[in-house]
């Protein structure tokens, strides 16, 4: 499957995100990962909230993160957020840290659909509508 096209959010780094060096502490760029990921399932048509209601989990089971340039107090910067793979138990995103043309943080992360009993659940069969609008959307980001 060929990767999806980048879905772009912008944020302004807030004072509490960074730590007494003035640069954005490491673990907040998980946090922006996980935004990205959040704001590109709700750019499909489907809010994170609404899969949890029918009853699926998407637990993190693999994080990768390349650091290259620091983020600072209040610099605005886009979380670039893309599907790199998926299938019926998997998926996986691709994730961008940039401030202007910089690119700061890159990497990836992998996660598995469970249902509420931590057990593996095909997204195919058990939420239809949301496999489809992964497949029919995953093109169509800028």
């Amino acid at each position: 499957m060929k990767e999806s096209a980048w879905f772009e959010h912008h944020i302004r780094v807030r004072y509490q995100e960074t730590d007494q060096m003035g640069v954005v502490y490491h673990v907040n760029y998980v946090n922006w990962f996980e935004i990205g990921r959040t704001e590109l399932i709700r750019s499909l048509g489907m809010t994170y909230r609404s899969i949890e209601e029918m009853g699926l989990l998407l637990p993190l089971i693999d994080l990768q993160m390349q650091f290259k340039l620091p983020a600072r107090y209040d610099d605005l910067i886009t979380i670039r957020t893309q599907i790199a793979t998926y299938t019926h138990v998997r998926i996986q995103f691709n994730s961008e840290i940039h401030r202007g043309e910089q690119l700061l943080v890159s990497g990836s992360t992998n996660h598995v659909w469970l249902n509420r009993e931590w057990k593996l659940s095909r997204i195919d069969r058990a939420a239809p509508a949301l496999y489809t609008l992964i497949q029919d959307n995953s093109q169509q980001f800028t």
